[in-house]
């Protein structure tokens, strides 16, 4: 899920600092306001890289510049920059009508649904015009006016990017600590105040995890330190509200760089839960919320393979765990040093992804065939009950439920044709009830259609294939598509709505998600699939499905686009490589395409804590399974789609310099005339830009990319694009 003041290049870059940069010089106008007509060329400065006895020529390692203020890189990017502007000029009108779609749809004055806890009632607003929310409270049933807590739009004055992470009421409801990004590479600063008192004291703490936790007298407040150089989430830190960070008590290191550290209170609030993950590999351990300064104490010591996580209810603890099975089951005790209770057996072909407690029910999440059901579970009578829902494809999930004593579930549903909503479901009487729709202006569900469908891949697996269009519009074999996947770390792409899509099915586009192994949608087992040794198939089952949307008339031939953002964008990278011959054209987001190279160097941030999803290529055997399908080291001379890719300066998560790498290595090497375009957001991260309306400035411009491909002989003329 900040206005870019993009810096461009100018007539005034000198002769010598050009050569540094580039070989062959940008065709520049005799002023500013003249198109750049030639792609930047970036200068080849070999760089021999030898491991396992094989020596790789990289030759733009130069564009890498871990401190961000290198002239020469910056000179580089920026040209680039200009380029895609110059390319991009003619579509300029149909960007900007695409924002203006969007803006229109959208609810300019907005709020969330309120929710109860602590005394206090609780809601989000956007105010017309403003990017960023404004966080409210008033006292349960009060008549009185909201108490703003936190106005984004003040707290982001003066800074081009800006992002809350956190934000924490203390128990006694005295104090608030919210945690800030103000840069775009997810290190966080700390404000709080007394809300008796409107002066924040800024930058408590410095360069930490969005993670905060107050500790039940309302004084003591956990945090999470972050590793500098590798920017790995590690130590755990008991902070005195008023005290300098110099007075902080380390209480928790992690020195296996694998493993994450966040924090969470348990439902009974008497514990502040510590979750230290892998990718495979979970363990917890537990803060005396009520006696903050008594040593932390491991809930049950990590064992390689296994996963659980915990909460705490009613004197009892409930863990979710597989350790029984690679599918998740649910289970209790009353004591760390006592034997775990099945309360929910592993299932087959069930995975159960989470679940919630109440005084007389519990409450599951669980996934079938890739779509998500909750179940509500009496604990008396054992009696279960699953909440209905309507469209063959959709989203749910488990809401905010802090009111452990109501009859009342809080949900959240969407689908491809269904806005984000609200609902609440009695679990007394099974009647559910809306709480609160995405308002979505001109919207009439009745003319889009969506499907589920099962592709069958080159090995006989069944893939499942989400789609969405405008019926009217339908005509099979002849519509546009544009086909999404993303397909790493267990996570799934679930069909949700999105309103700026409608601009494209407005347009007669046909929208797909190819749910491909390695991703979260068929549970664990389909995870396992499309990782280390198995990760080809991720690739193999998106061109796989491609190929039969394109057979069953879903979409045209030399009409078909794809896109994919962070190891979304590897799977591009992959897919260009592998087959470029289906694909008219490719938006690459923030795209992960260096892989040996990032995965030999455990000083870039992250890269250790990655090692279990793609292997430590300090294995030979991992190390040339990587090279295999990096997309980096496996560019050739040959054809490429048109590619728009995009990249953030202060990414933590890919760093810019592997898109400006890539995108350098194609424009050497690839023998077509199609588009190649780098767009480097100077100011942003991995996330992109931050604000509602500024968001919608990045999808703009990525579907004018698109749209202007289908009609090349207005917008890109000057290119001689057919």
């Amino acid at each position: 899920m900040l206005i870019a003041t993009k810096k461009r290049m100018t007539l005034q870059l000198t002769s010598a600092i050009m050569a540094l940069l580039i070989s062959a010089t940008p065709a520049l106008a005799q002023n500013q306001k003249d198109s750049l007509v030639t792609p930047p060329k970036a200068n080849k400065v070999p760089h021999v890289m030898t491991e396992h006895g094989d020596a790789r020529t990289d030759n733009y390692y130069w564009l890498r510049d871990d401190s961000r203020k290198d002239p020469k890189v910056l000179d580089y990017l920026n040209a680039e920059n200009a380029y895609t502007e110059s390319v991009m000029k003619e579509g300029n009108a149909l960007e900007e009508t695409l924002f203006n779609e969007m803006v229109s749809r959208m609810a300019q004055n907005d709020e969330s649904v309120p929710y109860i806890y602590n005394g206090y009632t609780y809601r989000t607003i956007y105010q017309e015009g403003k990017d960023f929310p404004i966080y409210q409270r008033k006292a349960v049933n009060s008549e009185g006016e909201w108490e703003v807590l936190v106005d984004g739009n003040e707290r982001a004055k003066g800074h081009e990017f800006y992002q809350l992470g956190d934000l924490t009421i203390s128990p006694d409801n005295k104090r608030i600590a919210i945690a800030e990004d103000k840069e775009g590479r997810r290190n966080y600063n700390v404000a709080y105040k007394d809300l008796s008192d409107n002066t924040w004291k800024e930058n408590v703490l410095t360069n930490i995890s969005a993670n905060l936790v107050w500790a039940n007298d309302s004084k003591t407040l956990f945090y999470v330190d972050k590793d500098p150089q590798t920017l790995l989430p590690y130590q755990i830190y008991r902070h005195q509200y008023g005290t300098d960070r110099k007075q902080d008590v380390k209480i928790f290191e992690e020195n296996d760089d694998r493993f994450y550290t966040w924090m969470g209170k348990s439902k009974s609030e008497d514990y502040i839960l510590v979750s230290i993950e892998s990718s495979t590999t979970s363990e917890s351990r537990l803060i005396d919320a009520n006696a903050p300064e008594k040593p932390m104490v491991i809930f049950s010591a990590r064992q390689e393979g296994r996963e659980y996580d915990i909460d705490h209810f009613n004197g009892e603890f409930y863990i979710r765990s597989n350790h029984e099975s690679e599918l998740f089951g649910l289970y209790k005790t009353s004591s760390i040093d006592k034997p775990w209770e099945t309360v929910i057996a592993p299932q087959k072909d069930v995975d159960l992804e989470g679940f919630d407690l109440f005084n007389r029910w519990l409450v599951v999440e669980e996934r079938k065939q890739g779509l998500v059901s909750l179940r509500q579970i009496d604990w008396k009578t054992g009696q279960s009950t699953n909440v209905t829902f309507d469209d063959p494809v959709y989203m749910a999930w488990l809401g905010f439920n802090p009111q452990a004593d109501s009859e009342e579930l809080r949900f959240g549903y969407t689908s491809m044709t269904t806005p984000s909503s609200t609902y609440q479901w009695n679990m007394q009487t099974h009647q559910k009830q809306l709480l609160k729709q995405q308002e979505v202006k001109g919207f009439e569900r009745d003319l889009y259609e969506s499907e589920r469908i099962w592709v069958k891949a080159q090995d006989g697996v069944e893939v499942p294939v989400s789609l969405v269009y405008r019926k009217d519009l339908f005509k099979k074999g002849e519509n546009p598509i544009l086909i999404y996947g993303y397909g790493s770390y267990g996570s799934s792409i679930d069909p949700s709505f999105s309103s700026p899509r409608l601009s494209l099915l407005d347009r007669g586009f046909v929208y797909a998600i190819v749910h491909v192994r390695g991703g979260g949608e068929l549970g664990k087992r389909w995870y396992n699939q499309g990782k280390m040794e198995h990760k080809v198939n991720t690739f193999t089952d998106f061109i796989d499905a491609t190929k039969y949307l394109i057979a069953e008339g879903y979409g045209a031939p030399k009409h078909v686009y794809a896109m994919g953002g962070s190891a979304g964008g590897l799977l591009m990278g992959a897919v260009v490589n592998m087959a470029p011959e289906l694909y008219r054209g490719v938006v690459s987001q923030v795209p992960f395409v260096d892989v040996v190279t990032t995965m030999l160097d455990a000083s870039i941030p992250l890269t250790t804590g990655e090692y279990e999803e793609w292997g430590n290529p300090a294995d030979k055997d991992v190390y040339f399974r990587l090279k295999s399908y990096s997309p980096y080291d496996n560019v050739v001379a040959k054809a490429y789609p048109h590619l728009l890719v995009t990249t953030g300066l202060h990414d933590s998560q890919v760093q810019y310099w592997e898109p400006a790498k890539w995108v350098a290595k194609l424009r050497e090497l690839k023998t077509d005339n199609n588009l190649l375009l780098l767009d480097t957001n100077m100011s942003a991260g991995h996330g992109g830009k931050s604000g509602r309306f500024n968001r919608l400035r990045d999808t703009a411009k990525e579907y004018a990319f698109i749209l202007m491909l289908e009609q090349p002989e207005v917008y890109f003329k000057a290119q001689n694009i057919k």
